[in-house]
């Protein structure tokens, strides 16, 4: 029985018709929704799909998920709603039956560096329980093993009711946690390379600082000059040991500057708090790069990276203390805990086995629990969110996932679909945005938004059963079957990229030659060693062009035009025929509304009531002064340009009065690489997260790399837009570049040159490369599972 079989007869049919059993949505016009109206199901699980920029996310995050949130939030006091995000009401006539929506989505797990794979689940508490119960030597509570809790001792004045009358009484207090003291529970200690802080043959007021945001003319600036400790004027490498360490090394001391009374924090400790308290993925490029720079980080001597202190480490469940358990990978440990025959935790057994044997169902058995949680992909983050939902008491909830088989091999989404169809039968409604036809298969209920994209989509083409939608007569519909095939011929490669030794994480000593000039598809299970092989032997070397799953750094006032460098020659165009300044075009500088600064909306903080933005009433949202748009390009104001859509914007700059080459280059690789939909001045913010990847791909097609580093470049992508991008990468490789692709896809293993699959399994079941040839070679080898489902694809 197919994966596909199996879904269908655990689906739900007959859907009722009792109001109380629907979620109404009427008139929704969020984005480029086109009023729409439609009926979901209760305790069901729906499928929205439809081609990239057609409205699902519209429809489903912005509309549905939104307002219940928005809801929920006005249940609180207006004092507790004041420290909330603020949450505009969706544009929609109406929205009847929402339940409790929890969205589980894509975004990387927050920017804490003490946030681990454990303290992200409950895994890490209930093992802090478990060694409190039975670790010996006992040395106290729960909060002794976590790594985020100092041990502290004191005193202070607490007041007791004595004979009748109130009085103080000195008390001392002993707090035992299990921080390490070196690291602070960081489970690294860092160590600065002081000439990236400051140039000592300056001095302060020379400029001599030259960490990020460290000017003279600003607070920090304000602070070292007026703090009175050292000489301003004095070269730093002039300073006295005391006024150098006071520069460094000076706690928290209050201070007043220019009658102001502020806080001195010495430069080291300063960094730490502003900088280092991130995670690196979450820092700014150039705070990134300043960190790397400036900063060297080592396992703590003292805990040997596991963060805890000596005493928290001390206590042992058969010969494992709590760090040992926590860097065993997942799959291990839930072995571990069923070998634990103590009744006296009998039931915390069973649901930390339960909970760990969740993360090997969904394919996350390869991680431990001492993973940060910020070097998760988006895959994994959502994933692993998932695990705490599955443990959940909750029911009738409704659960929103954004493309929950991302990161996924076929062999794992079969997993996945399993617990998404345990989250319905709990009695909640499951709402999931998806493309992979092996997840729309398990779906009670479809709905396809379309017909296109952009303006030429946010309507619904199609409601109903999986069945009815293979009938239908639309995009999704048409396509819900394709299955590649493999190529007639392959390349023959001009020479290999030669891998030697490689060990990084899992990987078992790898030998592997990647052929060059040529289409290569790296595969895998989740976890079985891909991107450590790729990122740590290729990803870094000269002339590779990497194109990761990172997020794109930029604020709300970043766009498709401003990240890709289009605007660039956009704004030199219309200075040249006006005979003015680029900056008076750019929002951002000269030509932005003198009343809302460029921003389009004007944010009025409402104190302890929620804030509230509205558009400019000046500019009326076009960011621009009324000067600048009096000025024209092609008889278009610069407003006007940026409210285009990429393939209304590459016909206007193609020829005629419009005619910008640079400009009309860089919007034919956005329409390549499938954007043609997107307004090239909408916020970055609004992009899902396959439309910036897909926009990193756009950006950096014209750099001179010879080999092009994707990793799941599918992401996000619509069945009939497969194609399109396997025509990008046959063009990329037919014009000389060596292509490298990490992916799941079936259609574009089927399209590879050549195939080198990593496993067998996951974490230490993987590591090894288990074939090399070409797809035709991988189907008839049938030895791994990239082979059977590979097999199985092409054959159906």
């Amino acid at each position: 029985m197919s994966t596909a079989t199996k879904a269908k007869s655990r689906s739900r049919e007959g859907h009722v018709a009792d109001t109380h059993d629907l979620i109404r949505v009427h008139g929704a016009r969020e984005n480029n929704l086109k009023d729409v109206s439609l009926e979901i199901p209760k305790r069901r699980l729906t499928v929205f799909t439809g081609v990239s920029g057609s409205g699902k996310s519209s429809l489903v995050f912005a509309t549905i998920a939104a307002e219940s949130q928005r809801m929920i939030n006005e249940t609180y006091s207006a004092f507790v709603q004041g420290f909330m995000p603020n949450l505009g009401r969706p544009d929609v006539d109406v929205l009847e039956g929402l339940t409790t929506a929890i969205i589980v989505d894509q975004e990387r797990m927050g920017a804490n560096p003490r946030s681990t794979v454990g303290t992200a689940t409950d895994a890490n508490a209930m093992l802090r329980i478990l060694f409190s119960r039975l670790g010996k030597p006992y040395i106290g509570s729960p909060q002794a093993f976590s790594f985020n809790v100092a041990s502290i001792s004191g005193a202070g004045a607490v007041t007791v009711e004595k004979a009748g009358r109130t009085v103080k009484e000195r008390r001392s207090f002993s707090i035992t946690g299990g921080m390490c003291p070196r690291c602070e529970g960081r489970g690294s200690v860092s160590d600065f390379d002081l000439t990236a802080l400051y140039d000592d043959s300056k001095s302060l007021n020379e400029g001599a600082l030259t960490i990020p945001g460290y000017s003279m003319e600003g607070w920090y600036g304000r602070i070292y000059r007026g703090c009175g400790w050292f000489d301003p004027d004095k070269p730093i490498k002039k300073f006295t040991k005391r006024e150098l360490n006071d520069l460094l090394y000076k706690e928290a001391t209050k201070i007043k500057v220019e009658g102001i009374n502020l806080t001195y924090l010495g430069l080291i400790p300063q960094i730490q708090k502003s900088f280092l308290a991130k995670d690196r993925e979450a820092m700014q490029p150039h705070i990134r790069a300043f960190v790397d720079r400036a900063i060297t980080f080592t396992t703590c001597p003292e805990c040997d990276g596991t963060r805890l202190a000596e005493t928290a480490r001390s206590p042992k469940i058969k010969g494992k203390n709590i760090a040992d358990v926590c860097t065993m990978q997942i799959s291990d440990l839930a072995d571990w805990v069923r070998s634990l025959d103590e009744p006296s935790v009998g039931p915390l057994l069973t649901t930390l086995g339960e909970t760990l044997d969740s993360f090997v169902e969904i394919g996350l058995g390869y991680l431990s629990l001492d993973r940060p949680a910020g070097t998760l992909s988006g895959g994994e983050a959502q994933r692993t969110k998932l695990i705490r939902h599955l443990g959940s008491s909750l029911t009738d909830v409704t659960y929103v996932f954004d493309e929950p088989t991302i990161g996924l091999h076929p062999h794992d989404i079969a997993r996945m679909n399993d617990l998404l169809l345990q989250l319905r039968d709990k009695g909640n409604t499951v709402l999931v945005v998806e493309h992979k036809p092996e997840a729309i298969a398990i779906a009670d209920h479809v709905v396809d938004l379309g017909p296109r994209a952009g303006s030429e989509g946010g309507e619904i083409v199609f409601e109903g059963s999986v069945e009815e939608l293979r009938a239908a007569d639309t995009l999704t519909g048409r396509h819900l079957d394709d299955r590649a095939s493999l190529k007639e011929s392959v390349r023959t490669s001009k020479g290999a990229l030669e891998i030697r030794g490689a060990s990084t994480h899992n990987l078992q000593d790898v030998d592997v030659d990647i052929p060059l000039g040529v289409l290569v598809v790296v595969t895998g299970v989740a976890g079985s060693g891909k991107s450590s092989l790729i990122d740590g032997s290729v990803a870094g070397l000269d002339d590779v062009v990497s194109i990761d799953q990172g997020a794109i750094k930029g604020s709300r006032r970043s766009n498709p035009a401003t990240y890709t460098g289009l605007l660039d020659p956009i704004r030199k165009a219309f200075a040249k025929a006006n005979g003015v300044k680029p900056a008076l075009f750019s929002a951002n500088s000269e030509g932005a509304c003198p009343n809302c600064k460029g921003a389009g909306v004007i944010y009025s903080d409402l104190a302890m009531m929620s804030g509230v933005a509205t558009p400019c009433e000046v500019c009326e949202g076009k960011r621009f002064s009324a000067e600048v748009l009096d000025y024209t390009f092609g008889g278009k104001d610069i407003s006007e340009v940026l409210t285009m859509s990429v393939a209304q914007a590459e016909e206007f700059f193609a020829d005629g009065d419009g005619r910008i080459p640079a400009a009309h280059k860089i919007l034919v690789r956005l329409r390549d690489v499938g954007l043609g939909y997107l307004t090239i001045g909408q916020p970055l913010t609004t992009l899902s997260g396959g439309e910036r990847q897909r926009l990193k791909l756009a950006s950096q097609m014209g750099d001179k790399g010879d080999v092009y580093v994707l990793d799941e470049p599918t992401t996000g992508l619509h069945l009939a837009d497969v194609e399109q991008l396997l025509e990008l990468l046959d063009r990329l490789v037919d014009s000389g570049k060596s292509v490298i692709v990490i992916e799941h896809h079936q259609a574009v293993m089927a399209h590879a040159d050549w195939i080198i699959d990593i496993g067998p399994g996951a974490g230490h079941d993987g590591g090894r490369v288990v074939f090399e040839g070409s797809p035709a070679d991988l189907i008839a080898d049938r030895s791994t599972l990239t082979a059977q489902h590979l097999a199985e694809y092409v054959g159906g």
